[in-house]
């Protein structure tokens, strides 16, 4: 589940990603100050919350962090409106320090490799990778699913070539971190780092 918040360029809106729609055609239904974003056949993608300032202070742009508290709060919204959805949270990190435990080469491909990944909590994802510096033994940020990059791109799963991918290893550029390199490849990150820390990103 992604929160995103825009106020200079949406308004005072919280957006609540809850699926991704793979581009499909989408309705909404508004009730009040709450509308629901649903594909054609009523699959649920989406909710928005219009003036989310007057009942929920918002912090930050793009991506933002809320607690167990304010997704009750969005569920009272939800409920007062007259829905009877609810939001089920997944309050964990979304950028996190990873392990890239194994790295071998994808069999449809001649650039693209697949891992497995350690990330937070001991899980461990397999991700496909196109970097050419991408190797067993880094250290790396991971963007898991349900995250959202700094230029506005959502993380899903997905398939790359028939191999199934659940997050991706990023740049330092992908990032929007300062003074990231132009040279294209991922950030790998000095031995220290510690596997499934929270990584901040650029804005």
């Amino acid at each position: 589940m992604i929160f995103a918040y825009n106020k200079e360029n949406v308004g005072d809106t919280l957006m609540v990603i809850v699926k991704n729609d793979e581009n499909k055609e989408n309705r909404a239904e508004r009730k009040g100050p709450v509308a629901r974003i649903q594909t054609i056949d009523g699959t649920t993608v989406a909710w928005n919350f219009f003036n989310v300032s007057e009942y929920l202070p918002i912090h930050g742009n793009g991506q933002v962090e809320l607690t167990e508290k304010d997704v009750e709060v969005l569920n009272n919204q939800l409920k007062l409106a007259g829905f009877e959805e609810c939001l089920v949270a997944d309050l964990s990190p979304k950028f996190v320090v990873g392990y890239v435990k194994t790295c071998v080469e994808h069999p449809d491909s001649d650039h693209l490799h697949i891992t497995e990944t350690e990330v937070d909590g001991g899980a461990t994802l397999q991700i496909v990778c196109g970097a050419a510096n991408i190797a067993a033994g880094q250290k790396v940020v991971v963007a898991k699913p349900g995250a959202m990059m700094p230029d506005g791109q959502m993380i899903w799963p997905g398939s790359l070539r028939g191999v199934e991918s659940f997050g991706m290893i990023c740049s330092a550029k992908e990032l929007n971190l300062p003074d990231a390199p132009e040279k294209k490849g991922i950030l790998v990150l000095e031995e220290t780092a510690k596997i499934g820390e929270k990584f901040e990103v650029g804005q």
